[in-house]
């Protein structure tokens, strides 16, 4: 969608805007676009607690429901209790390897319908698909799948043979887009879209409510040039919504360690650097270790990349093996065997530094500040299990060095130099959320710090998702912004905010307010034959 061609009476205000368009905005647009989830006449749940609560209530939509009495004693992967009863509810004990129908049925009921704008920079799907390059398999294919089109159904079609249940990068992607276009969800999706500017609007004189305005910048395709090639421009927009819904993901700025020497040139922070350094013939079996430094799963992706290659790894990161929080210790091993691998390899072969003669006590280099004189580990080879691999747990790093050499310290304060070809940094990344004061800082649980998946989410109500420190109400976040990393989770933030939008509309209706579903809503951005603005005027949505 091109937001020039919607055009907006000045003053007017769209009930929702979402800002991000991967898993967590689509799934979102599916519940608002009318799609209804209902308990099927026929169906039970195999937790005797949650299915007693369901029929008692048989009739009502799953938006209607009371979502924190449904919630009560659920137990689950994550910590957020509506990501677990959704979870519960389209893919019931799948943690332990079932495959349980679904007792929810989905209704399409346009009257419920509330119109809403998915704002994205890319094609539907987001950082999904900047993972394109990936060689490498990711989760089950049924917890990436969004509600209404079975993911391995689609994969069937489209391979002919599905030999696991597991998909690529690009198949996810690929899976994205085509829901957007399956459910006939493109007329709410405007993509090429940057958010440079969310903020909070008074309310006017003539006794218009206060709202949020959502400003940017839009990319469209200019004039064709002469070689077929066209050239393209941002044009600028302003757009006033009653609700603003934060879902851009968290992969936006990869985390760094804040070490001496980590933008040296050898220095990567992303998994598609290593695979383009191995597309480029610079990795093979004679090359100096690669270091990974990380303990998440891209970080084992990397490890299995390189070990693939017969190229040398270090591996190092900050928690024991055996940390519970350790991602490799949360996964079901049979339906993670090469993460299972990983973990194997980070147990077995861990660096274990010999005690330094005392002769050498005193020799201490000046550049390095040891509580013991650094040593060179080397990568083993045969006999050991994984050949070529080295795990330096509990540690961190301390400089990269011109020379490619790196230090490590464990946290007993002993030092290690290693010689690399290269080293990935793979510790997360950050959300870019330059469009809020402060980078949003001020809405997570630390004020403080910067807005992160793990550490410091945006703080929300856990039953609606609505931001507990907005400048105003209207406000929600979901997906990893909130904690959530898994696609299988996020789906849980869609239902309670769109459950608690059909709780606010049904309040509006009964005191009176404007009925956002009504026709002219839907007429107005539903339509899609408005004609285009012409010329070359910067078109504005409202004044």
């Amino acid at each position: 969608m091109d937001l020039n061609d919607k055009e907006v009476l000045s003053g007017e205000t769209l009930p929702v805007v979402i800002i991000g368009n991967g898993p967590s905005g689509i799934c979102l647009s599916y519940l608002l676009s009318g799609y209804t989830p209902y308990l099927s006449p026929d169906a039970s749940h195999p937790n005797p607690l949650l299915n007693s609560k369901l029929a008692e209530q048989p009739h009502l939509s799953l938006l209607e429901q009371d979502l924190e009495y449904l919630c009560e004693g659920l137990e689950g992967r994550s910590s957020n209790p509506v990501a677990v009863l959704f979870d519960s509810l389209l893919l019931p004990d799948s943690d332990f390897g079932l495959d349980y129908t679904s007792p929810l049925e989905w209704r399409y009921e346009p009257e419920r319908a509330i119109p809403h704008l998915v704002l994205g920079k890319g094609p539907p799907g987001g950082a999904w698909h900047a993972m394109e390059g990936s060689m490498l398999t990711l989760s089950l294919a049924n917890w990436m799948e969004l509600p209404g089109l079975k993911l391995k159904d689609w994969m069937r079609e489209k391979r002919r043979n599905v030999r696991n249940d597991r998909a690529t990068p690009a198949e996810i992607a690929s899976y994205y887009q085509h829901y957007v276009s399956q459910m006939s969800l493109e007329q709410s999706f405007a993509c090429g879209t940057t958010v440079t500017s969310v903020t909070r609007q008074p309310g006017n004189k003539e006794g218009s409510p206060p709202c949020w305005r959502v400003s940017g910048l839009q990319r469209r395709e200019g004039e064709e040039l002469g070689d077929g090639s066209s050239v393209s421009e941002e044009v600028p927009f302003s757009l006033l919504a009653h609700n603003v819904v934060l879902a851009t993901g968290t992969h936006d700025i990869p985390a760094r360690l804040g070490v001496e020497g980590e933008s040296l040139p050898h220095v990567c922070h992303s998994f598609w650097e290593l695979e383009a350094a191995i597309s480029r013939g610079e990795l093979d079996q004679t090359s100096d270790p690669v270091l990974v430094v990380g303990a998440g799963l891209t970080a084992a992706d990397a490890v299995l990349a390189a070990h693939h290659l017969n190229t040398p790894v270090y591996h190092a990161f900050r928690r024991s093996v055996n940390d519970p929080g350790l991602i490799f210790n949360q996964l079901p091993k049979l339906l993670y065997p090469e993460y299972h691998k990983v973990h194997q390899m980070m147990t077995q072969q861990q660096h274990r530094p010999n005690p330094p003669p005392q002769n050498q006590a005193q020799n201490l280099h000046n550049s390095y500040p040891l509580s013991s004189p650094p040593s060179s580990p080397s990568v083993p080879s045969s006999p050991s299990s994984y050949p070529g691999y080295l795990s330096f747990p509990r540690s961190k790093v301390v400089a990269f060095r011109p020379d490619k050499k790196c230090v490590l310290e464990s946290d007993s304060g002993h030092q290690t130099v290693v010689q690399v070809s290269k080293a990935l940094v793979l510790i997360g990344a950050h959300p870019s959320l330059s469009f809020l004061g402060d980078n949003g800082r001020p809405l997570g649980i630390y004020p403080d710090e910067p807005i992160t998946c793990r550490r410091n989410p945006i703080e929300v109500d856990p039953f609606t998702n609505s931001v507990i420190a907005a400048d105003g109400p209207g406000m929600y976040a979901m997906g990893p912004l909130v904690g959530e990393n898994f696609v299988r989770f996020l789906k849980g933030g869609a239902l309670a905010i769109a459950s608690d939008l059909a709780k606010r509309q049904r309040e509006g209706l009964e005191r009176g307010d404007e009925d956002l579903t009504s026709d002219k809503w839907v007429d107005r951005w539903v339509d899609k034959q408005i004609t285009n603005r012409t010329g070359s005027e910067v078109s504005v949505l409202d004044s």
